[in-house]
């Protein structure tokens, strides 16, 4: 649902694949999660699919 909502709004964004890829794993971790989605933002951290919250986070960075 990030993805689409991410597409909708028109902001580019790239996509890591825990399921396939180690170093996503690590990184996801190393951030001190061990759950998707997590949407990284500027310096925010968006876990799960929360509209309000990645506007939010958006705006913040000029992104809307």
């Amino acid at each position: 649902m990030v993805k689409v909502y991410l597409s909708r709004k028109g902001v580019p964004f790239t996509e890591y694949n825990v399921s396939l890829d180690r170093d996503a794993v690590k990184r996801l971790i190393g951030m001190g999660f061990r759950t998707t989605p997590v949407t990284v933002i500027g310096e925010e951290r968006v876990v799960g699919y929360s509209p309000p919250k990645l506007e939010a986070a958006l705006e913040t960075v000029g992104a809307l």
